[in-house]
């Protein structure tokens, strides 16, 4: 078992999520996600997506670092290589009736480079200890929205491509609310990402999606879904949170 390989939250059940929501609006729960539709009365009730929680990993590091950009390491100034990654994270308190944009929530997200390490971490493959490249945080703003550049991650020896978030709704306070995941991509736009350098200096991966047995927990429900955009690619990814 790797470090990642830990038991990950559960989604919530069609049952439960119609008790939060109450009748307000027509509400359908599809491959695990909770997608709001028209109602009768024609109102319109915000998206909100529940997520299944996912290990933190090995690898995560309370850097406190404020900022959208993360591709480069603040100890040097020098930024990692790869294809641009512009990703929208867009956060929802999930309560009685509603679907609400979460303001406030701190958003952390890190992965690794193109060529697999991650920094200010000991690994039997490599020692970054004082890097802080592709780490940072964002405050999400009064419409859920936490923004980052970021370049699309490369591939370690088991895992499939991934990167990680946390969520804390409330990170000075005494009770806080974390939420941890991971979010995946498409192999076919992996693998023509990684055809190209950097990525291709390591040589073609050993896992895809369905040969991650952390992927295969819930994973299905946690893709991202980029789109061509300046030199790069861009993605919005919705997580409803289910809040005391």
């Amino acid at each position: 078992m790797t470090p990642e390989d830990s038991p990950v939250g559960r989604l919530l059940s069609r049952r439960e999520v119609v008790s939060l929501l109450g009748t307000t609006g027509a509400l359908w729960l599809m491959g695990g996600s909770l997608f709001s539709r028209q109602s009768n009365a024609g109102t319109h009730v915000p998206t909100c997506v529940v997520r299944p929680e996912q290990t933190e990993g090995p690898y995560f590091v309370d850097e406190r670092l404020n900022r959208s950009d993360i591709r480069s390491d603040p100890t040097d100034g020098q930024v990692k290589p790869g294809t641009p990654l512009a990703l929208t994270l867009q956060i929802f308190r999930l309560g009685p009736g509603d679907c609400l944009p979460l303001a406030g929530a701190q958003v952390d997200i890190w992965h690794c480079d193109a060529l697999g390490v991650y920094s200010d971490v000991q690994d039997p493959g490599f020692n970054t200890i004082g890097q802080k490249f592709l780490r940072g945080y964002q405050i999400t703003d009064a419409r859920g929205e936490a923004k980052f550049v970021t370049i699309y991650p490369g591939w370690y020896e088991g895992r499939t491509v991934h990167i990680h978030v946390k969520i804390r709704t409330a990170p000075v306070a005494q009770r806080s609310l974390e939420f941890t995941s991971q979010m995946y991509f498409d192999d076919e736009l992996t693998d023509h990402v990684h055809a190209d350098q950097p990525y291709a200096t390591k040589g073609r991966r050993n896992a895809r999606n369905q040969h991650d047995r952390i992927f295969r927990r819930g994973g299905d429900q946690l893709m991202l879904a980029p789109t061509a955009a300046a030199n790069g690619y861009a993605a919005t990814f919705g997580i409803g949170l289910q809040l005391p």
